[in-house]
């Protein structure tokens, strides 16, 4: 049976064949605090905005891989991770998007809980005067969807799972985290602070 709390280890998968390419090789992107820009989608430059922002001095570099590319006059190790010379404050409030409304719910139906086959729905509905807004609109399922229909909760006896409401930037990352991309390079570990338990 599957531990409910996976360590991020279950999701570090051996390196791909191709990790020695440089099209393989994305560069973690930092800011100053050494916290990941985004974590869900996960920050990262490909190789060349890296090597183009590591010779404007624009980052520094946290950690290499093992790939070098070659020009006529140099040998340049590509860097794994990055971090910004200078802090960029992040917005207080995500964008209102069906993405970020899926993962402020964490990916599942706010009427049954089932993963599958997301929509969204309107919590009053928009003939009731309802608006498309972060604290009206929440994931459901399609079969959740069809059933509640225009119906107020209500009438239709579905009430969603937890109050919509607009989240934070900071909620969204949160949420981002128990979410770990399928594969990550050994060197981004130590930045990617996904829900595992400490060891004592």
């Amino acid at each position: 049976m599957q531990s409910p709390h996976p360590d991020v280890t279950d999701f570090v998968q051996p390196a791909p064949p191709d990790l020695r390419k440089p099209e393989s090789c994305p560069a973690l992107v930092l800011n100053a605090d050494f916290r990941p820009l985004s974590y869900y989608p996960l920050s990262l430059w490909s190789w060349q905005d890296t090597v183009k922002a590591v010779f404007l001095d624009r980052v520094n570099i946290v950690s290499n891989y093992d790939t070098v590319v070659h020009s006529p006059s140099t040998d340049f190790v590509l860097p794994s991770v990055v971090s910004l010379k200078t802090y960029v404050k992040p917005p207080r409030y995500p964008a209102f998007t069906r993405f970020n409304v899926f993962l402020r719910d964490g990916f599942s139906c706010q009427y049954c809980g089932e993963p599958q086959d997301l929509t969204f729905d309107h919590v009053i509905p928009r003939r009731a005067g309802g608006r498309t807004t972060w604290e009206n609109v929440v994931a459901a399922c399609s079969p959740c969807n069809l059933r509640k229909g225009g119906r107020m909760p209500k009438q239709a006896k579905m009430t969603p799972r937890q109050k919509p409401i607009q989240p934070t930037v900071y909620q969204l990352h949160e949420n981002g985290r128990r979410f770990p991309p399928n594969y990550c390079h050994d060197s981004w570990q130590d930045y990617l602070y996904w829900d595992t338990e400490l060891e004592p």
